[in-house]
């Protein structure tokens, strides 16, 4: 997580900030317990996450259907943004890739699947 945290200084972010961030930007505006469930995080913890993403203008929250509910979406600023972090992002991706072999790789790439597999049976 240093690494990758590390990568992210730059966009003034943390690797559990990007996590919300490209949560919203490939599923859409979500609540917060859509969030918390999809993520397998402790709603407290959404909850502190998102309150720095809307304090830096990446998010934004409103009330849902039901008033207790919370919907969270990406701001302009986010979307504008979401390029420049997730190269950033994907060249930490490929640097921690670059130091396995080949079968290594698709070790790796088939045991990702599986747990994949596994998470959505659940």
């Amino acid at each position: 997580m240093k690494s990758i945290n590390f990568e992210l200084q730059e966009h003034s972010l943390f690797s559990s900030q990007w996590s919300l961030l490209y949560c919203l930007k490939k599923n859409g505006s979500m609540t917060q317990k859509e969030m918390a469930e999809y993520l397998h995080v402790e709603s407290p913890t959404i909850t502190r996450t998102l309150l720095k993403l809307e304090e830096s203008g990446h998010i934004k929250r409103q009330s849902g259907i039901d008033k207790r509910e919370r919907v969270v979406s990406l701001t302009e600023k986010a979307l504008t943004c979401f390029p420049s972090v997730d190269e950033s992002v994907r060249r930490h991706e490929r640097n921690m890739l670059c130091r396995l072999s080949v079968n290594e790789k698709q070790q790796l790439a088939a045991l990702l699947e599986k747990i994949e597999y596994v998470e959505e049976r659940r």
